[in-house]
C-alpha cells in the first residue's frame, strides 16, 4: 500500500514534467514472484489482475485510462549454462534484472519484455555486463531506453517513519470481506459458458471485459427481458436465447457502435427495445436482415416501439409461396444457364450459394428464406 509522489511525464530528448495532482492518492502494488517465463504469459497475467481488481471496485478504469499501470522486471540467463548469482524471496539462479516503468497496455507489457530481453542478449553475447537499472518504454520502439541506476533498496533512500505505527488487520475484517466479494470474473465465465447461457467462451470473455462490466450488464437485461417475452415457448426455444442474445449484443450491436465510433451507451438501443426485437426474430415474424435494419434505425435515433416500427414501416415478414419462390429460382436459373448446368453435370454444389444469394436480392426485401430458397433451387 503506498501514496501516489506525482505522475511524470517524458518528453525527449532532455524534459521531464512532473504533475502533482496526484499526490497522495491511495495505491496498491501487486508484486508477483520470478516465475514468468514468456512475454505473451506476462502481458495474460496483467489482463487478469485487471479483472480481477475491477470486479470487485478496487479500480474504475483499466490500463487505457490510468487506473492500472504495470511495471516489469526482467532477467535472462544462457540455458544450459550455472545458475545466475542473483536471488529474488528464496528463488536463486537468477540473472541481473532490471525494470521497466510504467507500462500502460497489454501490448506494451509484452512489446517491452520482448525488446529488454534481446537487449539483455546482445549486450552479453558481445561481452558485457547487465546493469541493475531502471528502464523506460515508449509505445512503438524497438528497445527500452535507461532512466536511472538501481543499486539495491537503499538506492529508494526508504526511511522509517515515527508517525505512523503498524497496521494490523484482522480476520473479521479478512471474512467479511471475503464473504462481501463479488463473483471473480473466472466464475462468471464459468456460469456464462455453462448450461443456463451457453455460451462460447470466444464469447463469455469480451462480455465480461468490455466497456467496464457495462456490457454484460445489458446483456443481462436483454436476457431477462427475452425470457419473459418467450415464457410461452418451449424448453429448447428458451434454452437458445442467451446464446442468441450474446451474439447481438457482442456482434451485431457492438459493431454498429464501432462502426459509428462511439463509447457505449445502453440507452442508445435500449436492452427492451433489442429484446422485443430479438423476440420477433425468434417467432419468425421477421426476417435476420429485417431485425439487422431495425436495429439500426433505433440506433441511429428512432425511438418508436419495435412493434410499431415493424408495422408502419411494413417490415413483418410474409412468407412466399411455393409458387412464387419456384418461378423466382426458374428466373434466376434461365439469366445464369451455364453456371445451373455446372451444378447439374458437374456437382458443383457450391454455387448453389451464389444462386441463392441471386434470389435473395431479386425477390421482395425481406420475404425470401434462405434455406427455403436452396430447398427450392435443389
Amino acid at each position: 500500500m503506498e501514496q501516489d509522489t506525482a505522475k511524470s511525464q517524458e518528453y525527449p530528448p532532455s524534459t521531464q514534467l512532473l504533475d502533482f495532482n496526484r499526490v497522495s492518492h491511495p495505491l496498491i502494488e501487486i508484486i508477483t514472484m520470478p516465475q514468468i517465463h514468456s512475454p505473451a504469459t506476462a502481458a495474460a497475467c496483467v489482463r487478469k489482475l485487471q479483472a480481477i481488481v475491477q470486479s470487485c471496485g478496487a479500480v474504475t478504469t483499466g490500463m487505457e485510462l490510468g487506473g492500472l499501470r504495470a511495471d516489469v522486471n526482467v532477467s535472462i540467463r544462457r540455458r544450459g549454462e550455472s545458475p545466475g548469482q542473483h536471488q529474488y524471496d528464496g528463488i536463486s539462479g537468477l540473472g541481473q534484472r532490471t525494470e521497466i516503468k510504467n507500462l500502460s497496455s497489454f501490448k506494451a507489457v509484452e512489446d517491452a519484455i520482448i525488446a529488454e530481453k534481446n537487449r539483455q542478449i546482445a549486450v552479453l553475447e558481445s561481452g558485457g555486463v547487465i546493469e541493475g537499472e531502471t528502464r523506460g518504454w515508449t509505445i512503438g520502439s524497438t528497445e527500452t531506453r535507461r532512466l536511472r541506476g538501481k543499486e539495491g533498496s537503499v538506492d529508494y533512500r526508504y526511511m522509517p517513519d515515527p508517525d505512523i505505527p503498524p497496521l494490523f488487520i484482522g480476520e473479521d475484517l479478512l471474512s467479511s470481506l471475503t464473504e462481501n466479494l463479488p463473483t471473480a470474473p473466472d466464475s462468471v465465465i464459468s456460469v456464462l459458458v455453462g448450461s443456463e447461457y451457453n455460451l462460447p467462451v470466444e464469447d463469455a470473455k469480451p462480455l465480461i471485459e468490455l466497456d467496464n462490466g457495462l456490457r454484460f450488464e445489458y446483456y443481462h437485461d436483454v436476457v431477462d427481458a427475452l425470457r419473459t417475452l418467450q415464457v410461452d415457448q418451449d424448453d429448447k426455444t428458451r434454452a437458445s436465447l442467451p446464446r442468441m442474445a450474446g451474439n447481438w449484443v457482442l456482434h451485431e450491436l457492438g459493431g454498429l457502435f464501432s462502426k459509428a465510433d462511439r463509447a457505449w451507451d445502453a440507452d442508445i438501443v435500449p436492452a427492451q427495445s433489442l429484446a422485443r426485437l430479438l423476440d420477433q426474430l425468434q417467432r419468425k415474424r421477421i426476417t435476420g436482415p429485417t431485425a439487422k435494419v431495425v436495429m439500426s434505425t433505433i440506433f441511429d435515433g428512432d425511438r418508436r416501439p419495435v412493434p410499431q416500427i415493424l408495422e408502419e414501416d411494413n417490415l413483418l415478414f410474409r412468407p412466399l409461396s411455393r409458387g412464387e419462390y419456384v418461378a423466382l429460382a426458374e428466373s434466376v436459373i434461365a439469366l445464369n444457364p451455364q453456371m445451373a448446368e455446372q451444378i447439374r453435370t458437374k456437382n458443383q454444389l457450391g454455387k448453389l450459394g451464389w444462386f441463392v444469394g441471386q434470389m435473395m436480392r431479386n425477390g421482395e426485401k425481406g420475404r425470401v428464406e434462405a434455406p427455403r430458397a436452396e430447398e427450392i433451387l435443389r
